[in-house]
């Protein structure tokens, strides 16, 4: 019988397992006969939110330089390197242009298409359009997997789940919203990914309340405004169609994501890890319990972020410092991170407070801030958005990039430590994924011409019975309130197993299952194994990707930065290669 491996979800996470696969299958495997089953309802290699056909006004949030499909040999995996074009090598385009997700889609097409071809000719690629529904079978024996539109289930030695981000049921606060809406014939639109959202129902003219300031907002703020025929002129100005609603904006923090750094390294890199690496990860496992985040992780990534901040500072910028390096680096290594020590420390060393790295004020950057009105909210805004392109633009200010890399090194060392809870991936995303300069630009011309107004800080959303409207006000402006017909949830679903729309993911969670605190899919970080209720790992199980416990940074990687996306991938091929070559050799009667 042909050995038999099932893929769930053909995006770039499937791509990427695929690429690894057909890299380690002639040592592992050999020329034996193989079967992969490839299952997800959307095109290979792009898979749904990288799909071609959507609009070509959405972009990339990465430079066309800064996106590969393929390893390097600073990628920590065993199996072998197989070097490939970046975005813009393989399209032929300015590596600093961000370009659209149909071209990101193209890319993704054709690297499935080499790492199909790269697999051989004894191993046969099945593909289907489908969804699938449910796995059984015995941890002993071969698993069962039930497909959309199709009777008899597909036998599979291994199962692969690479499913993506995960649509979510509505919680509590969200079915209360969609209630009142429908009560009142007003507009809700629940989190969801912008470009899946039918936006017909929001008026032009008309008011409608944002709560999220991230890359969903991005992506709606273009499909309503240069989707609806509005555009820029040379000068960057905004000329509306007079088909677009006025969007009043606000969040959490109150203000978008930080401007994507608009400059490449030049010089030393900062020497990292160097204080929160393999050894100190190794420390926080042996620990009795399950390490907690704020007390036990986030001190170590403080000081992790602060070396890499002041490495730069001190080698790139020494007239801005008062004493020199080794001096500093001695007495910071000694410091506990928050400590009065380590802030004398720093006051003494960086003159400028501007120079200095405040990571709680960078997550809180309106805290205590109020505005005497709504317009002067406008401008103080206005203000901070013009001056975050400014410096994220500004070579001068380059520890913000030695951060940077300093944010993409913890992230890797944080895999091998499962769930670590959602604010630490908002806090990378609105620090290390921002949008394109170009982007927060159209935003303060969208601003000038009136069709984008900001709410700021501390936002919450009310329900007027009275009215039959939604109500939205925050911190920024005590006692100003917004009054819309029409509220749009512009974020992702949270993750949850609980709650997910995928059948599949439902009865995974039904028949054991582990699930993690922030309903992420339980997995080994070693290979990416299932993990049932008793934290044993599936034999022939695997998942990889946004719904695990050990989900990556960012959705592509960047050249010579490691890759820990693709050292899981890697392992994850490898152990399944070496099982599948493992059972060949059984007898037949085991």
């Amino acid at each position: 019988m042909t050995a038999s491996v099932v893929v769930v979800g053909a995006g770039p996470r499937g791509t990427g397992f695929l690429e690894r696969l057909a890299a380690n299958l002639p040592v592992l495997y050999g020329d034996q006969p193989l079967d992969v089953h490839l299952v997800d309802p959307h095109p290979p290699g792009g898979g749904r939110i990288w799909r071609e056909e959507q609009s070509p006004l959405l972009w990339m949030n990465s430079m066309a330089e800064d996106v590969t499909m393929f390893t390097d040999e600073t990628v920590r995996q065993e199996g072998p390197v197989r070097p490939g074009p970046t975005l813009a090598e393989w399209a032929g385009i300015d590596g600093q242009t961000f370009p659209s997700r149909q071209a990101q889609g193209a890319y993704l097409r054709w690297v499935y298409e080499e790492a199909v071809a790269a697999l051989g000719p004894a191993v046969t690629v099945h593909e289907h359009r489908t969804r699938v529904l449910r796995i059984g079978g015995p941890r002993e024996g071969r698993q069962r997997v039930w497909l959309e539109g199709r009777a008899e289930p597909l036998s599979a030695d291994l199962v692969v789940l690479t499913l993506g981000h995960l649509d979510a049921e509505p919680d509590a606060e969200q079915r209360e919203l969609a209630d009142f809406a429908d009560r009142h014939g007003l507009v809700h639109l629940p989190p969801d990914f912008t470009a899946d959202a039918d936006l017909s129902a929001l008026r032009p003219g008309e008011p409608v309340i944002v709560r999220g300031f991230g890359l969903a907002f991005v992506d709606l703020m273009v499909l309503l405004t240069e989707g609806r025929g509005g555009r820029y002129d040379e000068s960057g100005t905004y000329h509306p169609s007079g088909r677009e609603p006025v969007l009043h904006v606000g969040s959490r923090r109150g203000v978008p994501y930080h401007s994507k750094i608009g400059y490449t390294w030049q010089g030393e890199r900062p020497p990292l890890p160097r204080f929160f690496g393999p050894d100190a990860v190794d420390a926080l496992l042996k620990r009795p319990g399950r390490p907690d985040f704020r007390r036990d992780v986030w001190p170590l990534i403080d000081k992790e972020l602060g070396f890499a901040h002041y490495h730069r500072l001190f080698t790139a910028h020494p007239g801005r410092t008062a004493v020199d390096w080794p001096d500093f680096e001695e007495k910071y290594a000694a410091a506990d991170a928050g400590s009065p020590e380590l802030h004398a420390l720093v006051a003494a060393a960086v003159p400028d407070p501007a120079d200095r790295l405040d990571l709680e004020a960078l997550d809180h950057p309106l805290d205590g801030v109020r505005f005497a009105s709504s317009d002067a909210l406008q401008d103080g805004l206005r203000a901070y958005i013009t001056q975050d392109l400014t410096r994220r633009h500004d070579r001068a200010h380059s520890p913000d990039l030695a951060v940077f890399l300093g944010l993409l090194s913890v992230y890797g060392q944080l895999l091998r430590l499962g769930d670590v809870g959602g604010w630490w991936h908002g806090f990378f995303s609105y620090l290390a994924s921002g949008p394109p300069g170009p982007r927060l630009r159209q935003l303060l011309a969208l601003s000038d011409a009136g069709v984008v107004r900001f709410l700021g800080a501390g936002i919450t959303v009310e329900r007027d019975e009275d009215k039959g409207v939604f109500r939205a006000g925050g911190a920024s402006v005590p006692g100003e309130w917004t009054e819309a017909r029409a509220l749009v949830e512009a974020r992702l679903p949270e993750p949850s197993l609980e709650r997910t729309r995928s059948p599949l993911l439902r009865a995974l969670h039904r028949d054991g299952a582990e699930v993690s605190a922030s309903g992420l899919l339980s997995v080994d970080p070693a290979d990416g194994r299932v993990l049932d209720r008793e934290g044993r790992p599936h034999p022939r199980r695997f998942a990889l990707g946004p719904h695990t416990t050990a989900r990556a940074s960012g959705a592509f990687t960047r050249p010579r930065t490691g890759g820990p996306a693709f050292a899981q991938n890697d392992a994850c091929a490898r152990a399944a290669l070496s099982f599948l070559r493992d059972l060949a050799c059984r007898p037949l009667s085991a």
